[in-house]
């Protein structure tokens, strides 16, 4: 896996998610109420899914890179759709030049 550099902004592909459990101690408070949550990231990779535990102070930053990568993302399809297009412009002209006699 590549290495990067901590000074770049993040870049994430996943969701971010809310952990929910009971910790199994007595005393707890979670044992009758609510359960202990945990903010997490989602993702996958090869096919398998990864679960990624989070601070809180973490989940602005984690945000931020989410939204990243859904805008290159989106941008990325643009140019693909783009290419789409000036190929098939491409193929299209120079189909009607062959047919054009001498």
């Amino acid at each position: 896996m590549p290495t990067t550099r901590l000074t770049q902004p993040l870049v994430l592909r996943g969701s971010l998610i809310t952990l929910s459990r009971r910790c199994g101690k007595s005393t707890c408070h979670c044992k009758d109420g609510e359960p202990h949550t945990t903010p997490a990231l989602s993702y996958s990779l090869n096919g398998r899914t990864f679960i990624l535990t989070l601070r809180a102070k973490d989940i602005p930053e984690i945000k931020q890179a989410l939204r990243s990568y859904r805008r290159a993302q989106r941008e990325l399809e643009w140019q693909a759709l783009y290419g789409i297009r000036a190929l098939s412009a491409r193929i299209r002209h120079e189909k009607q030049t062959r047919r054009l006699p001498s």
